[in-house]
């Protein structure tokens, strides 16, 4: 770092632009700094050079930029240059893993002690030590780059004017992109529910920008997300029924969080007493709709927003339910088994099947089989009747009717 570098030392040109670069980041929120210098405490000799001299010289902390220009202004290049030693130890350096942890590494020569910087960085990473190096080599051959890139994104300065422009890249890229936390919120307000797709759209386009699976990470809150603040956005969060959130804004330089109502119950259908293998679709309708919210099968749990739906279970005849879906809680239907309906004539027939829902009121279920004498359909449980005349018979006065009962699981026959 003491050679030459336009008309300065290159410790003196990284000095200057380093504070420079610093004082640029004062007032950014929620931002901490801290400095480790090495090769700065012993002299090399022909026969020594101290491979531990990296030092913590300021702790990270809120108010840091001054004690760091000021420890800044009396760094001299003295010694060695332990660059794998300095990134084990910078990695454990910072106070919270879950922050946006970065290392800037800024260097004019390569590792000259006994360690390989590009195994140190492996053994972070599977650690699960999540920070990310930024390498500035200030002068160097670029042949040497691929020693680097085992580290870091790695970038040259081969001035002092390349020096201060690559460190602003680097900050810009390092703390200003922006932070956004989504939070799914329960009823009362918990952002507790989590694994739905979300799509971010550019607001007022169908412009698509971002597209996630909600994450709670392992401190059970929801995972950070990195977005552009240059743009607002409309959020679609695939619940069921889906929620928008539409032309929201994002504060640069903050941790941005938007609140989405997405409380959420679960529903499940089920037929028991069925033989296996019944297939019973159930047509799930939000309250006051007229459109099909959902196709939902037998036995599938499924979750939907808290609020009161109406089932139209797809049996004959069908079945009506309303159900009211609660925060968390698991709502059960159950349909009643079958049973089976067996007919048959002398002659076809012209019939058509009819259910008592209410007393005195007989709801159609369907047309039998036209022109036909037998046949078998699997119904619900209730007191039916069929209408019928011979399909040969030309006078009205023919017509016949004829009540009956279901029961579950059993066979009724009924000859017309």
């Amino acid at each position: 770092m003491n050679l030459d570098w336009n008309n300065q030392t290159r410790m003196a040109a990284a000095k200057e632009v380093l504070t420079k670069s610093i004082e640029s980041l004062r007032g950014v929120p929620n931002l901490e700094l801290a400095l480790r210098v090495y090769g700065h405490q012993s002299n090399v000799t022909n026969t020594f050079q101290d491979c531990q001299d990296t030092k913590l010289e300021v702790a990270f902390g809120p108010a840091n930029i001054d004690p760091i220009k000021n420890k800044i202004k009396g760094l001299q290049a003295k010694g060695a240059t332990p660059i794998a030693r300095s990134l084990e130890a910078a990695a454990a350096d910072f106070p919270d893993t879950l922050a946006r942890n970065f290392i800037i590494l800024i260097t004019d020569g390569l590792e000259s002690c006994d360690n390989d910087p590009c195994i140190v960085a492996r053994k972070l990473r599977d650690k699960g030590v999540k920070v990310t190096p930024f390498v500035i080599g200030l002068g160097m051959d670029l042949s040497y780059l691929d020693k680097f890139e085992c580290i870091g994104s790695y970038t040259d300065a081969e001035s002092k004017a390349a020096f201060e422009n690559v460190l602003s890249n680097i900050l810009s890229k390092a703390l200003l992109n922006t932070t956004v936390q989504i939070n799914l919120n329960t009823v009362v307000g918990k952002p507790l529910e989590t694994d739905v797709s979300m799509f971010l759209y550019e607001a007022g386009t169908p412009n698509l920008k971002y597209t996630f699976v909600h994450t709670l990470n392992r401190k059970g809150l929801p995972d950070t997300l990195v977005l552009d603040p240059s743009l607002k956005y409309d959020l679609r969060v695939a619940t069921v029924p889906e929620v928008l959130k539409n032309n929201i804004p994002i504060v640069p330089h903050t941790h941005n969080i938007i609140q989405v109502p997405a409380g959420q119950g679960q529903l499940k259908i089920t037929s028991v007493k069925s033989p296996e293998g019944t297939i019973l679709p159930t047509r799930v309708l939000q309250n006051g709709a007229s459109q099909t919210l959902n196709v939902q099968q037998l036995s599938v749990i499924q979750k939907y927003l808290v609020g009161t739906y109406q089932l139209e279970i797809l049996t004959l005849p069908r079945t009506y339910r309303e159900v009211q879906i609660e925060q968390s809680k698991l709502t059960s239907i159950d349909i009643p088994a079958a049973g089976q309906f067996v007919y048959q004539a002398p002659k076809g027939i012209v019939a058509q099947l009819f259910y008592e829902r209410n007393p005195g009121q007989w709801e159609w279920v369907c047309d039998l089989n036209y022109n036909e004498s037998k046949g078998n359909i699997k119904l619900q449980p209730g007191t039916f009747k069929v209408v019928y005349r011979e399909k040969d018979q030309r006078s009205t006065t023919y017509t016949r009717e004829k009540k009956f009962t279901i029961t579950s699981l059993k066979i009724t026959n009924l000859t017309l």
